[in-house]
């Protein structure tokens, strides 16, 4: 039997191979002079000689696999030089990617991947029929008095509130050897991102959630960080959480890469090169493991998406979920101000022009917004605004507020399946060669796309300025150099830091208590303003409304450009203070303290440049912090005003 009579078949793409390609569709077997008898019988039992008796599963996806329709043939071009063991290991791996592609498997991605790569080289932009317009939201200056008023409706529903935390990535592209939620927040108290978010959970389960009541977490990992990020939580004993309120979910090994307009799979020898599929993922996790579903029927109402290393991420949650409870909305996108043409997604409501009942609020990417403008009725595209300064369609930063009932009900009609995109970077002005291998792509924040009906309509956005609730660390030093050149945020581990403490200097400024900064310092060729460097434990203060109760009088809070100040314990009330130095307050939970016309001054701490040997999470900063004095003030005395101060 030759391969050519196997229906569908392409033996004209494997040329030589095809005597080769052969052996598979029967088994595994090295007696090629053989093969004639021993595939006369397509479906028969198992010649006794075989190598690797192969399951039908795993005979009918490679006759799939080879049809002209797929065009995959090549894969198997050298299947007779291999191993037995190596065409096991191919075979379980193709099978995972079938399994793992939720939407028709390897034919449903190899079909859709040539669907929208034909678009793409024929230029189709995949908004078209859409109309855009201004979105439903609410943007705040931090501080005003509506955004008091807005958060404080929000801590009423802070305490039913979910967390799920996007940690796929590794640190390599950062110069760190390890998971990127175990790097460091700050210099400051080297807590993790990790311990931070579980930090600030335990916070307001503490203070806001009903009695008894366990506020979970689901973290998305991928294979690479899947072991890392368990051994963390296990070392640390679930930084203070129950093993029980974490959940841990992963997504697959990813989606084949590919070649060509034609979907072709891109080889690593015998193997199919791989790519991820996008945080999209988490979605269709969070249906296919029930945890979402689970979540709403224990009383969570709403779920919140963050980022693994925007250490700013928690300051607007009370906002975001006081602007969810006015406005009723769905799904609510934390955004910031973004000028017009910035190189970062917009959200827009769009209106379908052939049905305008259709309508729905997404995220729309920079390189189509400005040209959807044009071809809607508005020649300038996209413009800033001149009374705000501003384009009208505020910068996506992709940390998401869910109304969990709602969500719930648009996985289970949408299996949490997330709109495939892709982005091939063409070599040829033909668009026919591609400069790398491209793959298909899912964003979490494509998610409007699966609400139909009035659900559509109930998505919107919470936008505040970017030093208060975005500073990725995503971005190695020399990239880092390059963006800050051109006027961009570097989104460094620098630049992540010192933002971390501005946003705490931004809360006491706000209140009115007298923070002077420290000057910008470069180091690696990035500059940034770190001092005064202020952390507040969550335990202490987790938003304005806190900070206004820990501080009763901060006319009488002083704090000069080189000092630092790290505060811990929810019993800590600081009446008065004036520091020109490093002072640390630490009070264990059940104990209080006052801190009242307390004056500090000492040599303090200083940031110098990192050595040869620091450890990798300093050299990537490009400076270590030196605590050459610190005073600590720990409870002491029975006078809760007192305070045993403990100088080293």
């Amino acid at each position: 039997m030759s391969l050519s009579a196997c229906a569908g078949v392409n033996a004209e793409a494997l040329g030589e191979a095809a005597d080769a390609i052969t052996l598979p569709f029967k088994c595994f077997t090295e007696n090629v002079e053989e093969k004639e008898t021993e595939l006369k019988d397509w479906d028969g039992p198992v010649p006794a000689n075989v190598v690797y008796p192969m399951t039908s599963a795993q005979r009918e996806l490679i006759k799939k696999l080879c049809t002209e329709e797929l065009g995959q043939a090549h894969i198997f071009k050298d299947w007779a030089t291999l191993s037995p063991a190596i065409r096991r290991e191919v075979m379980e791996e193709l099978e995972a990617l079938d399994g793992s592609y939720k939407n028709g498997g390897l034919e449903g991605y190899i079909k859709t991947a040539k669907k929208l790569l034909e678009a793409s080289r024929k230029g189709v932009n995949p908004l078209d029929g859409w109309e855009p317009s201004v979105p439903t939201g609410a943007s705040f200056d931090f501080g005003t008095t509506e955004y008091e008023e807005t958060e404080k409706l929000g801590l009423k529903e802070i305490g039913a509130v979910g967390f799920a935390l996007v940690a796929g990535g590794l640190g390599e592209r950062l110069g760190y050897n390890g998971i990127k939620v175990e790097l460091p927040v700050e210099l400051a108290t080297e807590r993790c991102y990790l311990e931070y978010y579980c930090q600030y959970i335990l916070n307001i389960q503490s203070k806001y959630a009903k009695s008894g009541k366990k506020l979970p977490l689901c973290i998305m990992v991928s294979k690479d960080t899947n072991v890392k990020t368990v051994e963390l939580l296990e070392k640390n004993n679930y930084f203070g959480m129950d093993k029980e309120q974490v959940s841990i979910v992963q997504q697959g090994r990813g989606v084949p890469a590919v070649v060509n307009n034609e979907a072709r799979f891109s080889m690593d020898g015998p193997h199919v090169v791989t790519k991820p599929h996008g945080h999209g993922d988490i979605h269709s996790l969070f249906h296919s493991s029930g945890i979402a579903k689970a979540w709403s029927e224990k009383g969570i109402n709403y779920l919140c998406f963050i980022q693994d290393t925007n250490g700013l991420a928690f300051n607007a949650l009370p906002l975001m979920l006081g602007v969810s409870s006015k406005l009723n909305l769905i799904m609510n996108s934390l955004c910031v101000p973004r000028k017009a043409k910035q190189a970062i997604g917009g959200i827009a409501k769009l209106t379908n022009t052939a049905n305008p009942e259709l309508v729905r609020t997404q995220n729309v990417e920079y390189n189509q917004l400005d040209p959807l403008l044009r071809a809607s009725g508005f020649p300038d595209g996209d413009v800033n605004d001149e009374s705000t300064g501003f384009s009208p369609f505020p910068g996506n930063i992709n940390q998401l507020l869910f109304q969990l009932k709602p969500y719930v009900k648009a996985l289970e009609s949408s299996q949490g399946l997330m709109p495939d995109f892709v982005n091939p970077k063409y070599a040829d002005d033909l668009k026919s060669v591609f400069k790398k291998p491209a793959r298909l792509e899912c964003m979490m924040q494509d998610f409007p796309t699966v609400l139909s009906g009035e659900d559509a309509k109930r998505v919107g956005f919470t936008s505040l300025p970017a030093d208060m609730c975005f500073s990725p660390v995503k971005n190695a030093v020399e990239d880092g150099k390059k963006l800050q050149d051109k006027g961009t945020h570097p989104a460094v581990a620098a630049t992540g830091e010192a933002d971390q403490y501005g946003s705490y200097r931004n809360l006491l400024k706000v209140i009115g208590c007298k923070v002077e900064d420290a000057g910008a310092e470069v180091f690696n060729g990035i500059s940034s303003a770190t001092g005064p460097e202020i952390v507040f434990k969550p335990r202490f203060v987790a938003c304005l409304s806190d900070c206004k109760e820990k501080f009763p009088f901060p006319y009488r809070v002083k704090i000069s450009p080189k000092s630092s100040l790290v505060i811990s314990g929810s019993g800590v009330v600081v009446e008065s203070l004036e520091l020109d130095g490093a002072l640390v307050i630490e009070c264990p939970e059940g104990q209080k303290m006052v801190i009242k016309d307390l004056v500090v001054k000492n040599k303090g701490w200083e940031r110098v440049p990192a050595e040869d040997d620091s450890p990798e999470f300093i050299k990537m900063r490009g400076y270590d912090l030196v605590k050459t004095e610190t005073c600590t003030m720990v409870p002491g005395g029975n006078d809760a005003q007192e305070g045993a101060c403990i100088i080293s």
